[in-house]
C-alpha cells in the first residue's frame, strides 16, 4: 500500500475549486484520490517510474550488494498506465 504523508499545497481559482470539489463528490471520490490519480497518470503518459513509498525497490542486478542472497527477487512497482477515463468506469 502506498504511503500518503506528503503534503502538496497549490492555489487555484475558488470557483474551480468549487465545481472540482462538486464533480468528485458525485463521483463518490475525494479530491484528494482524483488528484493522486492524475498526478499518476502525468508519470505514466511522460514515462516517468517511480517506488511508491511503502513498497519494496529492485535494485538492477548490478547494484544488489554481494552479501544479498543469490536468487532473492524484490519487485519494481512502475508509474501505473492506466488511464483515468478507464479508472472512472
Amino acid at each position: 500500500m502506498e504511503l500518503k504523508t506528503a503534503r502538496l499545497t497549490l492555489l487555484i481559482d475558488p470557483n474551480k475549486k468549487e465545481a472540482f470539489e462538486r464533480l468528485c463528490a458525485r463521483q463518490d471520490r475525494t479530491a484528494s484520490q482524483v488528484v493522486r490519480q492524475l498526478i499518476g497518470d502525468y508519470l505514466a503518459q511522460h514515462g516517468v517510474e517511480f517506488v511508491a513509498s511503502g513498497s519494496v525497490a529492485v535494485e538492477p542486478a548490478h547494484k544488489i550488494p554481494s552479501h544479498s542472497k543469490p536468487g532473492a527477487k524484490r519487485k519494481v512497482v512502475p508509474a501505473t498506465k492506466t488511464s483515468w477515463a478507464r479508472r472512472k468506469a
